[in-house]
């Protein structure tokens, strides 16, 4: 589809005999979204001014405003006071725990500092029935496995294991892990293209076997909140599933709902 062209309109179109229909700001977000996608503006760009894009697509700079807003809404897209609005990035400090929702008992976030990350191993493997599930995949494909322990005040507080689809996550390695500085989901941005937008998380209590305890510094009888993530890009698409065990002696897990 042409980009600079609006879909057929979908009121047009019937579906099991009743008409469909997409507001006019809905398609325009699907064609902002498509160009999101195909990476005409990568992460920390600006994109066309409201003006600009509604010229493009032929429509009110009050369409393109509502489509633009709920982009910004979903984190897709950042509005800059007198800059513009760019794409969002998870370089951004803003935006850099949007994912990780442990927090510390005392303090914040901003002032415990970021996490020391120590990776333990990063290595191409077969994908089991669960995680080819997760991943969209099938069972055999190949997949990069990762397992890293994440300390804050020097204390092991979570211990991660993930895997991602080997195919867009070529050459990623234990050393390129632990030599990137920024956040894991900024590398994955400037390094390989993959942007997350949105997850889903599974949480459980769970007791942790002699090697997760041992690199946890604890005993096995110490209870830990498991947290389940699978990591999406663009259309839904699943690029990361995460498996986290939290320490929660000094942490604990924050959601904000509403």
């Amino acid at each position: 589809m042409n980009a600079s062209h609006l879909p057929p309109d979908p009121a047009a179109q019937a579906n099991d005999g009743a008409p469909a229909f997409s507001p006019l700001y809905q398609q325009i977000k699907a064609l902002l979204l498509q160009s999101l996608q195909q990476g005409e503006w990568k992460p920390g760009e600006v994109i066309p001014s409201e003006m600009e894009l509604a010229a493009r697509f032929r429509v009110s700079q009050g369409t393109v405003r509502k489509a633009v807003d709920e982009l910004a809404a979903e984190n897709l897209l950042v509005r800059r006071q007198g800059r513009g609005t760019f794409v969002a990035t998870h370089a951004e400090q803003h935006v850099q725990y949007r994912f990780l929702r442990l927090v510390p008992d005392q303090g914040t976030v901003d002032n415990e500092g970021p996490a020391r990350r120590d990776v333990v191993e990063c290595r191409r493997q077969r994908a089991g029935a669960d995680i080819a599930r997760a991943l969209g995949l099938r069972t055999g494909d190949q997949v990069l496995q990762a397992r890293r322990v994440l300390r804050f005040a020097g204390v092991p507080t979570i211990l991660e294991d993930l895997w991602l689809p080997a195919g867009p996550f070529k050459g990623l390695t234990a050393e390129r892990l632990s030599d990137y500085h920024g956040p894991m989901y900024a590398m994955f941005e400037s390094e390989f293209g993959v942007r997350m937008v949105r997850a889903e998380e599974k949480l459980r209590a769970v007791l942790p076997d002699a090697e997760q305890a041992g690199l946890l510094t604890i005993d096995t009888g110490t209870p830990l909140l498991s947290v389940e993530r699978t990591a999406y890009t663009y259309n839904d698409v699943p690029m990361e599933f995460r498996r986290g065990l939290y320490r929660t002696d000094t942490h604990h897990y924050r959601n904000q709902l509403g």
